[in-house]
């Protein structure tokens, strides 16, 4: 790849572009891209992210604003801590990608649920599986 292709696939994905659009402008190939990107901190969504990836780079953490530590040769940190972590995923659900969430109607009680990540289940609650199996007993008593 040319200093010139580097530039350009640098500046496009800062631009929040994808990989194969990325590939097409620059005129390499995508996985050269690939490859380019990861080396250089541009990979995945890095790229889209905005603000909260330039924290990450500069070793803020994003819930709290506290330095962090990164360790070299290991996945960069974008949070000082278990808890920041969860604060902020429970604050920005509509940021995880969320690939396995299923929708179904209890057959317990009737009433439509949604999960994540179990496609074969069947009651909304315990106290639902335990009212069906056993015939009370459950949560709602």
């Amino acid at each position: 790849m040319t200093e010139e292709q580097k530039r350009k696939v640098s500046d496009l994905r800062r631009a929040g572009m994808g990989y194969t659009e990325t590939a097409r402008l620059a005129g390499v190939s995508r996985d050269a891209v690939r490859s380019f990107c990861r080396r250089n901190g541009l990979a995945g969504q890095a790229a889209q992210d905005g603000q909260e990836d330039a924290q990450a780079q500069e070793g803020i953490c994003r819930e709290c604003g506290k330095p962090l530590q990164q360790t070299a040769g290991v996945k960069r940190r974008a949070f000082c801590s278990r808890e920041c972590r969860e604060k902020w995923w429970h604050g920005h659900p509509e940021q995880i990608r969320q690939r396995a969430v299923y929708s179904f109607t209890c057959a317990g009680c009737g009433k439509q649920f949604d999960v994540y990540g179990d496609s074969r289940r069947k009651y909304c609650s315990h106290g639902c599986y335990i009212k069906a199996r056993f015939g009370g007993g459950g949560a709602d008593e």
